[in-house]
């Protein structure tokens, strides 16, 4: 059975990831790439579909021990894991070196005290547990075949196989190590080269030490920003610079529910606030090769202009279910794909286009591409903001006059008319001007609701939204206006939970809602962190400050955070770790922390 979803660490190579559970399984790995099929699918089902246990003898039918403390080798990806047993203590490190050749995910055993012994268990289950390959041994070494696919696995251990699942047990004393790697290879391809794990820890450790060593946030919260950084570059697909949403797919955002969603793909929502991070915090490279990227996806057709691509900017992400699947704790169905990257979200466009105005005030190489791909996207909504759309959360009922998705329809109005007044790119100014003026005048028209003084989540509609928070972050309207301030408290009073958290929106349990789904949702935690932005803007700052230090307290021991929060069940819930929540965890702390050097 899988762990809580905060039981698991992290680790990667920037182009797939693998997740760890606290009693050392791998229970999740996609091969080649994030959104190849998973080797180990064990996450979203039982052993049988797949995983990689390493930890100390147990007995049979006996739950695996947890181990008794983990972390992550200062500020890296590399993951260390201790048990203390009645035989002495022993150390896992667990880590994926960036690639250079075949992927690798590698785990080395080191005795510290007494001797202690130790099982590996590997079943290697393709095509997300549907299929069992066919394992042999080549040499010393072991692989694992299944049409496309191969995987070889060395250790200096004697391996023996057994119910379909490879073996080792073995004894480790103190300062003995015992390392295991598995390799993946196109299995029409000769065999990976043998790998050097020693070599690959120390070069891992440099990677990640240099790569830190470029942020150039030094602010009380610089644990959390670093490991919320190393978490998005980890989430990056080095080859293109694209970047997940999360590295897994139908990790429930309710319990046995049905909101179970593929989130291996690159959202530009979630992309471009990204970048506005890694800008802020001195990754410019990154920064620069996310924008690349985008100019290569949406090439120059805003009219197609898709809200999610694949993460070498693939269109077709056509949504499936695997029924063989039993689901994370029975959350069906379990989907791979994803049917919202046909919708219109219009919010996307004032996304892009803030991101690509942030990256030209910071001084990024100027890209004569970007520019004329700005305008041609103002000029698509030109013709195109009075229209209904999905909206920010991707609703799969109507259409509607989503009030965030106006909101920022105006902001890729006004970074446009920005970027000509600053003489580097000619465009209809006045008409422009108007424009904005235009959609100005019918948001505070018809998405305010003047009675209670708050902003709606669409226009005639009584429901509030917490992507209203927004607003005055990007400069709708000063955070001083009546209209802000009765948003925000409205927002507060009826979308927080009971532990003082913000939902989405108001879902509708058992019937179909907005959204058009059953069901309910945890917390949306980046929603939270927006709204201790908000209150740092109007002044509440210790208030705003108390609220960040409380989600700070819901990250996991390794510092990571899902999607949502469920306040009944006191735990994480939704894909994870989420990019979507770490990248307002950074720019919180930057406005928490300049808020406090400037005395407010």
């Amino acid at each position: 059975m899988a762990g809580r979803i905060e039981d698991y660490a992290l680790i990667g190579d920037m182009q797939t990831a693998a997740l760890v559970c606290r009693d050392g399984t791998a229970d999740w790995l996609c091969l080649p790439r994030f959104d190849s099929q998973a080797a180990f699918a064990g996450l979203l089902g039982t052993e049988e579909h797949g995983f990689w246990r390493i930890g100390p003898a147990h007995p049979s039918g006996a739950a695996p021990p947890h181990a008794d403390r983990r972390r992550y080798r200062g500020d890296s990806l590399v993951l260390e894991s201790e048990w203390d047993t009645p035989r002495g203590t022993v150390r896992i490190i667990d880590f994926m070196p960036p690639r250079d050749g075949a992927p690798q995910l590698i785990r080395i055993v080191e005795g510290v005290t007494g001797r202690v012994p130790m099982r590996s268990a590997l079943r290697m289950r393709f095509s997300y547990g549907r299929v069992v390959p066919w394992v042999h041994k080549v040499g010393d070494r072991t692989v694992a075949v299944a049409g496309p696919d191969s995987v070889w696995l060395d250790t200096t251990a004697d391996t023996f196989g057994m119910d379909l699942t490879t073996y080792s047990d073995f004894t480790v004393s103190p300062g003995e190590r015992v390392a295991f790697t598995i390799s993946w290879q196109p299995s029409h391809r000769e065999a990976p080269a043998l790998p050097d794990p020693e070599g690959a820890l120390e070069a891992t450790e440099d990677f990640w030490r240099e790569w830190v060593s470029h942020c150039t946030y030094h602010g009380p919260y610089r644990d959390a920003v670093v490991r919320s950084l190393i978490t998005l570059k980890a989430l990056t697909y080095a080859p293109t610079g694209g970047i997940v949403a999360a590295p897994t797919t139908s990790l429930p955002e309710e319990i046995g529910g049905v909101r179970n969603w593929d989130y291996r793909y690159t959202w530009l929502r979630d992309a471009a606030i990204t970048l506005s991070s890694l800008l802020r915090t001195g990754y410019r490279e990154e920064a620069r090769a996310w924008r690349e990227w985008l100019l290569r996806a949406v090439a120059g057709d805003p009219e197609n202009l898709q809200i999610m691509y694949g993460i070498a900017g693939e269109r077709e992400l056509g949504e499936a279910e695997l029924p063989w699947l039993p689901g994370y704790e029975n959350s069906l169905p379990v989907r791979v794909g994803n049917g919202a990257a046909g919708q219109l979200q219009l919010d996307v466009y004032g996304e892009v286009t803030e991101a690509l105005h942030l990256a030209h005030m910071t001084g990024l190489a100027r890209n004569d591409y970007a520019s004329l791909l700005q305008l041609r996207l103002i000029g698509y909504l030109e013709d195109h903001w009075t229209e209904p759309d999905e909206g920010i959360w991707e609703v799969r009922g109507p259409r509607r006059h989503f009030v965030h998705s106006k909101v920022m329809a105006w902001v890729a109005v006004d970074r446009t008319i920005k970027l000509i007044e600053s003489g580097d790119v000619d465009g209809p100014l006045e008409r422009w001007r108007e424009l904005r003026d235009d959609i100005h005048r019918d948001v505070c028209e018809k998405g305010y609701d003047k009675e209670r003084n708050t902003f709606t989540q669409y226009y005639g509609s009584k429901e509030l939204d917490a992507s209203l928070l927004l607003i005055p972050q990007m400069g709708f309207l000063p955070p001083d206006d009546k209209r802000v301030i009765g948003t925000i408290e409205a927002i507060q009073r009826e979308l927080s939970t009971e532990d003082g958290f913000v939902l989405r929106y108001p879902t509708a349990g058992h019937e179909a809602g907005v959204d058009g789904l059953e069901g309910d949702e945890g917390a949306f935690l980046a929603c939270s962190f927006w709204l201790a932005d908000d209150l740092a803007m109007i002044g509440r700052v210790e208030e705003a400050r108390q609220l960040f230090e409380k989600l700070l307290g819901l990250r996991n021991d390794l510092g990571l955070l899902a999607e949502e929060w469920d306040s009944r069940l006191q735990r994480q819930v939704g894909n994870f770790p989420q990019a979507f929540s770490h990248v307002p965890l950074i720019d919180t702390a930057l406005r928490l922390t300049a808020s406090t050097a400037f005395g407010g």
